[in-house]
């Protein structure tokens, strides 16, 4: 993965000269810090055998639910904003996991009923209104470092990047350094054998989809910052691209296989692509079409039928 994202960035950075600027660099790390806070969140998700395409509209609902909540309280501070907005989600992925546990509904389809409802009732509710009156403290831009380039402009990293570095953090420390994290890579990788050794199925469902509606809880209020608005259908579609760069990143889609590094590196590979086109000026359907050309590459590689392909088999694979 970082071979392909440093042969993306050499050819880029000769198609357009400003794509190998600090201010373009930091530009684009400002700007995934939403999809990569969604894509940690998503990782847990997969690992644990589940998929979710609800939590880009279940952050839209928790954007606009915390904004009016804010108002009622009389605007409150980023701790009250991170409270309300984590709690929210929470219980918007619970809604998930009980579904799943309880109903033994196969999670994409859960999810796809789950991403209609919230967005039908979000669009009825609001009537497709946005909300502009939003607390100082939400629409402050916040700069932790600056650097003044020669041209005159400023290159900024901001808060929404020490929010992302938080929520990577906490899910790195959950799947790696917790008992719990190997119990959900175990739920994944063998359902049935995780039962019989006596992990809680239901506990793991409603973990790994509470900590997506978290991660999705505090990135639609990060969206909210850096927005300074809120927009009902503002998150609308960006679950697809998620998707496409968790698993790009190795993330698979039959559960028990992922991490954090590369859940990253898929986000930031979509990102650059993104970018890059921007720069050069390339449609942005261009782009769509990319997007669903990754995320059909990465579900075939993604297929360990895919093995028989290769020229040697898996044991001298293993070996070496």
């Amino acid at each position: 993965m970082l071979a392909v994202i440093a042969v993306i960035c050499v050819f880029l950075s000769f198609a357009t000269d400003r794509f190998f600027t600090l201010g373009n660099a930091f530009d684009l790390l400002n700007t995934s810090s939403v999809n990569i806070i969604f894509a940690v969140g998503l990782l847990v998700v997969l690992i644990a055998g589940g998929i979710d395409i609800s939590f880009a509209v279940a952050a839209s609902v928790v954007q606009y639910l915390t904004a009016t909540v804010l108002g009622w309280i009389g605007g409150g501070n980023w701790i009250v904003g991170l409270i309300i907005a984590g709690a929210l989600g929470v219980a918007l992925g619970s809604i998930n996991a009980f579904l799943i546990q309880r109903f033994r509904i196969i999670s994409i389809v859960a999810t796809i009923s789950t991403f209609n409802i919230f967005f039908g009732l979000l669009m009825f509710f609001t009537g497709g209104v946005s909300i502009y009156n939003l607390p100082d403290w939400l629409t402050t831009r916040v700069v932790l470092f600056e650097r003044e380039m020669a041209d005159g402009t400023w290159a900024e990293i901001t808060l929404p990047v020490l929010i992302m570095a938080l929520c990577v953090f906490a899910t790195w420390a959950l799947i790696t350094r917790t008992t719990t994290g190997r119990q959900l890579y175990a739920f994944g990788d063998n359902p049935e054998g995780a039962r019989r050794f006596g992990i809680n199925i239901g506990a793991m469902q409603f973990i790994a989809f509470g900590w997506l509606g978290l991660m999705a809880g505090i990135a639609g209020l990060v969206q909210a910052h850096y927005a300074q608005e809120v927009v009902p259908n503002a998150l609308y579609g960006r679950e697809l691209d998620v998707l496409a760069a968790v698993v790009l990143g190795g993330a698979r889609l039959g559960g028990g296989k992922g991490s954090v590094l590369g859940c990253i590196l898929g986000v930031l590979l979509v990102s650059i692509t993104q970018n890059g086109l921007n720069l050069m000026g390339v449609s942005p359907f261009a782009f769509k079409m990319i997007v669903g050309a990754i995320i059909l590459a990465a579900i075939t590689l993604s297929n360990p039928s895919i093995e028989r392909l290769l020229p040697f088999p898996k044991s001298r694979r293993a070996a070496s």
